[in-house]
């Protein structure tokens, strides 16, 4: 058995963010890409478009003529106008992500979410800036700037991320019910002390191989759980390797209990 195919496929196709938190555990976030940001900012968009039709016939109710009243300002009144519209979408990006800790609406559906560098959740100032900089990431026209930033960041960060010191990740599902004890049934084979400790590289490829027997074929299954056997229970003798690959129930309880910790 080499490396897991899925963890492999993981870090050489997706980024990571590392970060180190103070109880000295390091910490490895999938980094949301270009994808995931797009669709994100269209639901946003979306809801943003839908807020200025909105507000627009409900000013049309006050004003019959909304355009014309428009047109009508002063040179200061058109540009206060202008900067109050921004005003209103910036308002819009900061709150969502400060109040949903780095969430939008359209972050939230899509399970992506807003952090600083370090991992930690986004502050006031730093949303603040990054989205102070759409204008800029938006230039010359259709976030053509931040979409070129994006591609050449290994992180796809736009410009607003790389001033403001903030990172979009992925949240991903942890499968708990995989790490829970199984209860003892009495058919699996005692591990020694003496047994070597498994990595958590090792831990996670067998409670990801136990998680999944089910989706193998019957071969498959039989298969990987001998190589897996063989290749975790080295302490074992000869005849305790064939009483337990004679029963797939023993074998699969082994290496459960083989992948638990030990005190």
């Amino acid at each position: 058995m080499g490396k897991h195919p899925e963890t492999s496929t993981l870090s050489a196709w997706s980024p990571r963010l590392d970060v180190a938190i103070p109880e000295r555990v390091s910490l490895v976030l999938p980094v949301a890409g270009i994808g995931f940001r797009s669709i994100a900012y269209l639901v946003d968009a979306l809801l943003l478009f839908l807020f200025w039709v909105s507000a627009y016939f409900l000013f049309s109710l006050v004003l019959s003529d909304f355009v014309g009243a428009f047109l009508g300002l002063s040179g200061v009144g058109k540009t206060l106008a202008i900067i109050g519209a921004f005003a209103t979408q910036w308002l819009y990006w900061t709150l969502c992500e400060v109040i949903g800790r780095g969430q939008t609406p359209g972050k939230r559906l899509l399970s992506i979410r807003v952090v600083s560098d370090d991992g930690s959740p986004v502050g006031v100032l730093q949303s603040s800036v990054r989205n102070l900089c759409r204008i800029v990431d938006f230039l010359p026209f259709f976030y053509a700037a931040g979409l070129l930033a994006m591609l050449l960041s290994r992180e796809n960060r736009r410009l607003g991320d790389l001033l403001a010191g903030t990172q979009l990740i992925r949240e991903e599902r942890i499968e708990l019910d995989k790490y829970e004890r199984a209860p003892a049934d009495g058919t699996s084979t005692p591990i020694p002390a003496a047994a070597e400790q498994l990595s958590p590289a090792d831990v996670e490829l067998i409670l990801t191989f136990l998680s999944r027997v089910q989706e193998l074929t019957v071969e498959s299954r039989d298969r990987l759980t001998a190589a897996l056997v063989k290749r975790y229970g080295r302490f074992l003798s000869d005849h305790e390797y064939r009483a337990l690959l004679a029963s797939r129930q023993s074998a699969e309880a082994f290496l459960r209990a083989r992948a638990q910790p030990r005190a």
